[in-house]
């Protein structure tokens, strides 16, 4: 059997009205330091957040969420962000922010299979 893996991750959130603090979970990042593992999954649930915030800017939400898996992927499609590690882009993704697009605190887990994972933490986190 594999050693488990060591791993942190953060839950992307979406808070249409910052001074309300209601949120809707809309996606995962995941991150192991010893695999050079770092990605993010993003499913944004329209209905669930036109209930809270039913005039919202739909399509610049949609743009700045979808930079978040690529600054996970790296490389120069990602900017200046993208030249970092990924520890220090893992870490630049979950800092704490006061935005419509916020992160929980991080979490650590282990397991033996990082895309699983992120599959689970979709299921119970993100998906209903």
């Amino acid at each position: 059997m594999p050693e488990p893996l060591t791993y942190d991750y953060a839950i992307v959130r979406v808070v249409p009205k910052v001074e309300r603090e209601e949120f809707i979970n809309v996606g995962v990042i995941v991150s192991c330091a010893s695999r050079r593992f770092l990605q993010a999954r993003i499913e944004l649930d329209e209905a669930r957040l036109f209930a809270i915030a039913p005039n919202f800017d739909l399509e610049m939400l949609k743009q700045h969420l979808a930079a978040i898996p690529i600054i996970c992927e790296g490389g120069k499609l990602a900017g200046a962000i993208g030249q970092l590690p990924d520890r220090e882009r893992f870490h630049w993704l979950v800092a704490p922010r006061s935005t419509i697009i916020q992160t929980s605190r991080v979490h650590t887990g282990l397991c033996e299979d990082l895309t699983a994972v992120l599959e689970h933490l979709l299921d119970k986190m993100v998906r209903h």
